[in-house]
């Protein structure tokens, strides 16, 4: 794949030159005539380098490398300067830039340094791959994350897991409440013994009474021997009741029996049997509605929730995103045998910004579906479904001049933004792409008081 570079420089000749050559050296090339010009190319597509001037009208290349470090995107940047402003150079060496070259350029010099800052960007790509592989990610038991909302779901599950106290976990399908029971059994001491997941709304009521508590021979029509449920297959271990919520009320009589008694009665039969496993529920539903409508027992919602684990929406930990994305990549990768070495800038932001209703399952079925199209080295967004192409604007018709409606489009993702972060105003920024001040500056003019 061609590396894409952007040169910036005031002065045409100098900026043709460079573009000259480095085209000819096979590299895919865009030109600037200054800093302010390049920082809103950059906010369109990405590149792989910038090589620019320090001293341009309206921005100067010092600012420009303030405003890209903002943007966090994976950009290498060499600085053009004057021997005179070799102090500022350091400065900006100091400051994130990668390299820096004097004028007059000499162009073999230039080639040298660009094609040896590539090599160490190769390197890093495939030491970040082989740092995966040794599993050195910020995970509990393959929960990704290092937010604060995850991050305090990691020490809910480090403090309750060797208990046998029984857990409910809430959270939006998709947020991997499975992947938490699974956690919790692993890190308990009954992780020698069997843990089985049962799907309580994917059983018909007829027959999820004999799935749970067995039944025996000739019970009921079709009960041609003895069968055993899943209470007696995790007998010593943990049983998980996924979306507990769906369990028909005439049932969860006889499972409040088995938690509270520690005993349950199987189909067809008057012996009770005594049960020892450790109850994990969870539900996408607020279960003190479906109490107070009827729906669930109380006394079952008080048995199952000695311990409420929520899980955070992506919307809630929007910096997991990337490391999400990239351990779904390195999974696809490995499955599809692929060359695949990461997503690109542009991509990764329309990850960033896309609003998750699937939650973490419709992100992994975004970036299986981009592995399956790509050949390239980078995902990006032309591997990713069509609403990922062209998202959707507001309907600004007939809403005045276009000053108002950019104005009040503004007004409006900041203001969402803000209120997802909790009205954090640094975290707001981060999820913007902005600097604090520019965050700050912006809501004075759209008069946004927090």
């Amino acid at each position: 794949m061609q590396n894409k570079i952007l040169v910036v420089d005031d002065e045409k000749i100098i900026r043709e030159s460079l573009s000259y050559i480095l085209k000819k050296e096979g590299y895919q090339v865009e030109e600037a005539e200054n800093g302010k010009v390049a920082y809103n190319i950059i906010k369109q597509r990405s590149f792989d380098l910038v090589i620019t001037d320090l001293e341009m009208p309206e921005m100067k290349g010092t600012e420009l490398l303030e405003e890209i470090k903002k943007l966090n995107v994976q950009t290498s940047t060499v600085i053009i300067t004057a021997y005179g402003s070799l102090e500022t150079a350091i400065s900006a060496l100091r400051n994130g830039a990668s390299d820096y070259i004097l004028k007059p350029v000499e162009f073999d010099e230039l080639l040298i340094k660009v094609k040896k800052l590539f090599e160490i960007k190769e390197l890093l790509i495939e030491n970040k791959i082989l740092r995966k592989e040794l599993q050195l990610d910020f995970s509990v038991n393959n929960i990704i994350g290092k937010s604060p909302a995850i991050t305090q779901v990691f020490g809910m599950i480090k403090a309750v897991a060797d208990t046998d106290s029984n857990v409910l976990i809430s959270g939006n399908s998709g947020t991997g409440k499975e992947l938490v029971a699974r956690a919790l059994h692993i890190n308990s001491k009954r992780n020698n013994k069997r843990f089985l997941a049962v799907n309580c709304g994917a059983i018909s009521d007829n027959l999820i009474e004999s799935e749970l508590f067995g039944h025996k021979k000739g019970a009921f029509t079709g009960a041609i021997s003895d069968k055993e449920g899943y209470l007696k297959a995790a007998e010593g271990g943990t049983l998980f009741l996924d979306e507990i919520s769906d369990l028909p009320l005439q049932l969860q009589v006889k499972l409040l029996r088995a938690i509270q008694e520690k005993e349950y009665t199987p189909v067809g039969t008057t012996l009770s049997l005594p049960v020892n496993i450790r109850f994990v529920a969870s539900t996408n539903r607020d279960l003190t509605e479906q109490v107070n409508e009827g729906k669930f027992r109380e006394d079952l919602y008080y048995r199952i929730n000695v311990v409420d684990i929520h899980l955070p929406s992506l919307t809630e930990r929007t910096e997991d995103i990337p490391l999400l994305a990239d351990h779904f990549v390195d999974k696809y990768r490995k499955e599809m045998n692929k060359s695949i070495k990461g997503i690109s800038n542009d991509a990764m932001r329309a990850l960033m910004n896309h609003e998750w209703k699937g939650e973490i399952r419709e992100l992994e079925n975004v970036i299986e579906r981009a592995a399956i199209f790509c050949n390239d080295d980078l995902i990006s967004l032309k591997h990713f479904p069509p609403a990922f192409q062209s998202p959707d604007l507001p309907d600004f018709s007939d809403s005045g001049s276009l000053e108002e409606s950019v104005k009040r489009f503004e007004r409006d993702i900041i203001t969402r933004t803000l209120e997802n972060n909790d009205f954090n105003k640094e975290k707001c920024a981060e999820a913007l792409h902005v600097g604090l001040s520019t965050l700050y500056r912006k809501m004075k003019e759209l008069d946004i008081q927090v």
